[in-house]
């Protein structure tokens, strides 16, 4: 028997699973959240803190995970370690870092430790504002053609901004950087000691296309001269697809894993990216819906087409024969998490330890007693910007309706109704640019911990939901693009397609519609859409007044 280790690297930790090659059979996992988690306040050992919309990571947080989960699944299952034929990475993106002719991160130097520009900007790094404003002005200006392919905004959170903003206020910190690459491709190096840059978080997230390449030289030194040789000098031009050999374990690596050095690791791909075929989509008119601190929709299809907002259209971009759509929402459990932490009255917290429940339990089985509407609230889901489609990071969080009677699950149950009613939003924009969806699919931990949540999808959306076998789809997907890396002659497979046939499943658990709900829904979203526009499109722009008076 053989077998592959997906490597899932979140938000707040990162984790190994151990499955069977034949059968996608699940042996073991291992969990390590980082011991720095979201750097948004101040730098680890220090007394420097950062600004608003700051999100940094520490990348020996990634080390640690590597050292202490593969290991540790190794034991559990007690396979033989040359029957591991290949690893797999997946990571949230776009999540950079500036390193050494070495490989090494700059903020592990001593000297470049208190800059902050020198340690890991997450995915969720939103500092860099002003510098995707300016991007997205001189594209428009330019007619630069890329700008359709990202539904017409490149946002903050991709890797062109959060360069900019290094070079902008540490320009030392560029200069010093030998490259500067995805925490993903940076995994990869270190298990191979060869740099091989991913075709997923490049075409998503470093706006790159197999046709056109990157964006021109002609382009790159109108945004700054610094930037005008950025690809030559500090990435790559050389992108490898999903499912390619990256190479395989050094001697080290072997060593510190308990593998061997025949062991394969796969050219890395986006956490949300990898989830699609370990979800049994392999095929066009289904989204993928991966939820958990935040939400990606991924779409198949056979024709590339220009959604507004969408995150990008990428050839061959999670499945090869079709293109690839991504689109998301910035803040979905991360803002049930907000309000259990900040909002609820320490009554409830008594009565659901008393009871033997965790406060999300609790607020469920409050929320599950109304009828829809009947809170009379009604809420934004922007706490974290809007991915899509507005692709705005200075957008913020709403809530309307509220009065001296509102209650603790009301508010609950509306947060949860918001982010049904985007993820709604971003349906109906697919479909009106002919990007037809008929079936949706989630996995992620929403879905493996929150049923009434799954419901209020249902209901909204009309449609059915089908949910992945996997409580970790991530790394299901990254030990499946494992087996085709490691290739068929070592036991693996010779595509994605073949894997998934074998590897992927879905829960015997379908949500179907209430329609009478959905009607009622269909009055409350007709609402959210007013409020989304008003407040999003440039009518009132008091959001971003109130942040500019906050800085």
């Amino acid at each position: 028997m053989k077998y592959t280790i997906g490597l899932d690297y979140g938000t707040q930790s990162g984790r190994a699973l151990l499955v069977e090659v034949e059968t996608g059979r699940e042996l073991a996992s291992a969990v390590y959240s980082y011991s720095n988690g979201v750097i948004d306040e101040r730098l680890p050992e220090s007394d420097i803190l950062l600004g608003p919309d700051w999100a940094l990571q520490d990348p020996e947080d990634y080390l640690r995970v590597l050292k202490q989960t593969v290991p540790a699944v190794l034991r559990e299952a007690g396979v033989d370690p040359e029957d591991v034929i290949g690893i797999g990475v997946d990571f949230t993106a776009c999540t950079i870092l500036p390193i050494d002719q070495e490989g090494t991160p700059l903020c592990m130097k001593p000297e470049y430790r208190r800059n902050p520009h020198a340690w890991v900007k997450l995915w969720k790094h939103h500092a860099a504002q002003a510098e995707a404003n300016m991007l997205n002005e001189l594209a428009r200006a330019r007619g630069e053609s890329f700008l359709e392919r990202y539904g017409g905004k490149i946002s903050s959170e991709w890797f062109f901004p959060k360069v900019l903003q290094i070079i902008h206020e540490a320009p030392e910190i560029y200069r010093a950087a030998d490259k500067i690459i995805e925490a993903a491709d940076w995994i990869v190096l270190q298990l191979t000691g060869v740099e091989a840059r991913n075709a997923c978080t490049a075409g998503y997230k470093a706006i790159w296309s197999r046709q056109e390449g990157y964006p021109t030289q002609e382009f790159l030194k109108a945004l700054h001269p610094d930037v005008e040789d950025i690809v030559q000098e500090k990435m790559s031009q050389e992108i490898y697809p999903a499912g390619s050999k990256a190479g395989y374990l050094t001697d080290y690596w072997a060593k510190e894993l308990g593998l061997t050095t025949k062991t394969a690791v796969g050219v890395a791909i986006i956490d949300a990216h990898v989830s699609v075929p370990a979800t049994t989509v392999t095929e066009p008119e289904k989204m993928v819906m991966v939820m958990g601190t935040s939400t990606c929709h991924m779409v198949l299809s056979d024709e590339e087409r220009f959604v507004e907002g969408m995150g990008g259209v990428v050839a061959d971009g999670i499945i090869p024969g079709y293109y690839g759509y991504e689109l998301g929402q910035a803040a979905v459990g991360d803002i049930f998490e907000w309000f259990v932490t900040n909002c609820v009255p320490a009554a409830y917290e008594t009565e659901a330890k008393a009871r033997g429940m965790n406060i999300h339990q609790l607020l469920t089985e409050k929320a599950e007693k109304l009828a829809v509407g009947q809170s009379g609230l009604l809420a934004l889901d922007w706490w974290n910007g809007n991915r899509s489609v507005l692709v705005d990071a200075e957008l913020s969080g709403m809530i309307i309706g509220a009065t001296l009677n509102t209650k603790p699950e009301e508010i609950y149950r509306t947060l949860i109704e918001a982010t049904a009613f985007g993820t709604n939003k971003i349906i109906k924009a697919c479909e009106s640019q002919g990007v037809t969806i008929k079936e949706l699919y989630a996995c992620g931990g929403l879905p493996e911990k929150n049923r009434m949540l799954m419901q209020i999808y249902a209901d909204v959306t009309g449609r059915k939901i089908k949910v992945a076998r996997s409580a970790q789809t991530p790394a299901l997907g990254s030990a499946m693009f494992a087996a085709v890396a490691a290739g068929k002659d070592a036991g693996g497979y010779d595509n994605i397609v073949d894997a998934a046939k074998r590897m992927a499943g879905l829960k015997d658990l379908t949500f179907s519609p209430n329609m009478d709900n959905h009607r009622v829904y269909a009055e409350i979203y007709g609402e959210y859409e007013r409020l989304h526009d008003y407040f999003g499109r440039g009518e009132n722009n008091v959001m971003k007044r109130l942040r500019q008076l906050r800085k």
